[in-house]
């Protein structure tokens, strides 16, 4: 499919997943109504709103004082990390579902979605069967729960399987789980991760066999970004097919050219969460995320001034 008739299908996607979302969890407006009032500013129109994956920062807080503590810092998105403290998970059941969706409807911090580890690279049929079957039971967690999407990854090139058969492997994968999740309104987040699979052309090669529209590129800000013709042309080549929710490190603690990554965001009018998926163990973590969130507003302010410069 083409670049642009694939961003097209996009566009439609993301607004029919979006209609689903409302009429699930109820109105748009209400819902909109309800975030403002208790200080969501994401819902003011941002283009780009920065939320928290909880790898790491965010392992051992159960779900209320993950919530509790997201709002203190003023980070009003997560991305939960499946297998974490906050117990969200399919083994849940009707009653317990039902609590979880209440508690994002009744805070101002939104569910953006799951964070899982399924891949699909690999030799063993059963094993591949597998990994796509359960992705697929989280994407109809997430819809009943609010969410937006599940993240998934390829996470190798086994050695002995012919490259260019596991890229297609991997692509067909994910418009098997695509297709499925678009039923749902949900995204299939495909986060650049592994080893060889994160490199920036093997991803391109990897989504010239996707054709679903529900199906984009979560970028993971890897040292790998920068390799060969640079951060730039790296980005191009996966720009079109980003999806709502993309990853970084943490501000200002590293080489990465994060403001230049900004402002590629800013010049394509992005549109979705920046997710902190940190690595480090600060001891005071909410401290730690709201200094995070405030980097993330200066490089965005100076990101958009350049984009209209």
């Amino acid at each position: 499919m083409s670049d642009t008739s694939k961003k097209i299908t996009r566009r439609e996607f993301l607004s029919r997943s979006s209609k689903l979302a409302a009429l699930f969890v109820g109105s748009a407006s209400a819902a909109l109504s309800a975030r403002e009032a208790m200080g969501n500013p994401s819902y003011s129109n941002a283009a780009m709103k920065f939320g928290l994956v909880t790898y790491l920062w965010g392992k051992d807080w159960e779900l209320p004082q993950l919530i509790r503590n997201c709002q203190k810092a003023g980070v009003y998105g997560v991305e939960l990390r499946v297998d974490h403290a906050h117990g969200v998970s399919p083994k849940l059941n009707s009653r317990e579902r039902a609590e979880v969706r209440m508690r994002f409807q009744h805070s101002p911090v939104e569910l953006v979605g799951f964070g899982t580890n399924y891949a699909f690279h690999y030799k063993d049929k059963k094993e591949l069967e597998l990994n796509l079957r359960e992705a697929k039971e989280y994407v109809r967690l997430s819809h009943e729960l609010g969410g937006g999407g599940v993240k998934v990854k390829p996470n190798a090139l086994p050695e002995g399987v012919p490259v260019d058969q596991t890229i297609k492997q991997i692509g067909d994968s994910l418009n098997d789980l695509g297709e499925y999740a678009n039923g749902y309104g949900q995204e299939i987040r495909v986060e650049v991760h592994g080893r060889e699979t994160s490199r920036l052309p093997i991803m391109k090669r990897i989504f010239d066999h996707v054709n679903q529209p529900g199906v984009g590129v979560c970028w993971n800000c890897n040292d790998v970004d920068l390799e060969g013709k640079g951060l730039e042309y790296n980005f191009n080549l996966v720009k079109n097919d980003l999806s709502q929710a993309v990853h970084i490190r943490e501000l200002g603690m590293s080489d990465y050219p994060y403001q230049q990554l900004f402002n590629l965001f800013a010049a394509m009018n992005y549109k979705g969460w920046i997710l902190l998926e940190a690595r480090t163990n600060p001891g005071d973590r909410i401290k730690a995320l709201e200094d995070q969130r405030e980097l993330f507003e200066e490089m965005l302010s100076k990101a958009h001034a350049s984009s209209k410069a």
